[in-house]
C-alpha cells in the first residue's frame, strides 16, 4: 500500500476535540472486498493533529459514500465495467438527466442513479451504455422506441441533441476513414511510426489532454507538442505513444493527416484571425482523465507540458528546429524515430 498524502487542510467540526479548527484531509491507497474479489482504491479520510487520543482518524458518512463508490470503481476497472464517472459522460454526452437517461433506454426511472451513485451494473446494462456512447444512432432508436416515457417538449429537446451527436458521429467517422487510408503503408511496426500502430483513441486523447493543460493553443504548437511527446516516449521506451507519422516540413515536425485529427471528439477547434492570416485554437471538448493514461506516458506528458507549456508557436518552432532529427532529415521527408530520440535538454 502506498503511503498516505496531504490533499488539503479545512476546517471542520472534529469529534475527537468536539470542535471546529484545521483537520488534515489526507489519502491513501488502500484495500478492500467487493463482490468478493480484492481491489486496490484510494481511500480518503481526516486526520486531527492535536489530539491526545490514540485513533486520530475519522470517515463521515458522506466521504465513506463516496470511498465505496471509489471501490466499487475499482472493482468495475477489474472486470471491465463502466465506472461511474464514465456512466455520467455517456449521458452527460446527450445533455440528459439520470432519470431521461432512464428513460430513453427502457430502464427503471432510478437505475441510471444507482449505477453513478452505489450499484454495479451487470454486463447487459453495461453493454447497452456503451452502445449508447459508441453509436448516437442506437441511441436515436433507442429514444423513439421510448417515446412515450416523456412529454412532447421533452422528447423533442432531446431527439435535437441527439440528432447532433448522430450528425458528429458520421463526421468523426468520415474522420477516421480518412486518417486510416492516409496511414495505409504504416499499418506494420517500424522507425517511421515509432514502433507503434497508430492509435486514433490514444491520439485524441493526448490532444485533449494538451489541449485543457495549455491556454490558448494553437494547431501548430499542437503539432510540436504530439512529435516531442511521442519522440520522449520513444526514447524512453523505444516506442511512441500514438503511432502518428511526422515528416519534416517548414514550421517543425508535422505528422500525416494533421488537418483530420485535430476533427478527434476530444477537441474543437475556434477559427481566429491573427495578422490577417486564420488560425486554428485548440481548445478542451471532453474531460481527459489521468487515468487514460498509463503512470509512464502520463510523465512523459507532463515532462513536455513542463518545457513548452508557456512556448508560443514562435518559439517552440524555434526550438524544434534544431532538433538533429529535424536538421538531419530531407524537406518533407518522413522522419526517423531512430534520431528523434536524441532530444534537447529533456528529462
Amino acid at each position: 500500500m502506498s503511503k498516505e498524502c496531504l490533499v488539503e487542510k479545512i476546517n471542520i467540526s472534529c469529534p475527537f476535540c468536539e470542535k471546529d479548527h484545521m483537520l488534515e484531509k489526507r489519502k491513501r491507497v488502500t484495500q478492500g472486498i467487493v463482490k468478493g474479489e480484492i481491489v486496490d482504491y484510494e481511500e480518503f479520510f481526516y486526520l486531527c493533529p492535536i489530539t491526545n487520543e490514540e485513533e486520530n482518524e475519522f470517515v463521515p458518512a458522506a466521504l465513506m459514500d463516496e470511498n465505496l463508490l471509489r471501490a466499487r470503481d475499482a472493482y468495475r476497472k477489474l472486470k471491465g465495467l463502466l465506472t461511474s464517472d464514465e456512466i455520467a459522460e455517456i449521458r452527460k454526452f446527450y445533455e440528459v438527466t439520470q432519470n431521461e437517461f432512464s428513460n430513453l433506454l427502457g430502464w427503471g426511472d432510478v437505475t441510471v442513479a444507482r449505477y453513478e451513485s452505489k450499484n454495479i451494473q451487470d454486463e447487459t446494462y453495461d453493454s447497452i451504455m456503451r452502445m449508447a456512447r459508441e453509436n448516437p444512432l442506437f441511441t436515436l432508436q433507442s429514444l423513439e422506441k421510448h417515446k412515450a416515457m416523456f412529454t412532447e417538449d421533452k422528447y423533442r429537446k432531446i431527439k435535437q441533441k441527439v440528432v447532433e451527436r448522430v450528425e458528429e458521429s458520421a463526421i468523426q467517422y468520415l474522420k477516421k476513414q480518412e486518417i486510416n487510408s492516409i496511414y495505409v503503408n504504416f499499418k506494420e511496426e517500424n522507425e517511421y511510426n515509432g514502433y507503434k500502430i497508430l492509435d486514433l483513441d490514444k491520439v485524441a486523447k493526448v490532444i485533449g489532454y494538451f489541449a485543457q493543460s495549455v491556454i490558448n493553443l494553437f494547431k501548430v504548437k499542437l503539432m510540436k507538442l504530439l512529435w516531442y511527446a511521442d519522440a520522449l516516449h520513444f526514447r524512453r521506451y523505444g516506442k511512441a505513444m500514438t503511432g502518428l507519422v511526422y515528416k519534416h516540413m517548414t514550421y517543425g515536425a508535422l505528422p500525416l493527416a494533421y488537418d483530420e485529427i485535430i476533427h478527434l471528439p476530444t477537441v474543437k477547434i475556434e477559427e481566429k484571425i491573427i495578422c490577417d492570416e486564420i488560425s486554428y485554437k485548440i481548445l478542451p471538448n471532453k474531460k481527459i482523465n489521468v487515468s487514460d493514461f498509463t503512470a509512464e506516458e502520463l510523465n512523459v506528458l507532463d515532462t513536455i507540458l513542463a518545457k513548452f507549456k508557456n512556448y508560443n508557436s514562435k518559439e517552440i518552432v524555434e526550438y524544434m528546429h534544431k532538433e538533429r532529427a529535424y536538421k538531419e532529415t530531407e524537406p518533407y521527408s518522413i522522419i526517423s524515430f531512430h534520431i528523434s530520440k536524441e532530444l534537447r535538454e529533456l528529462r
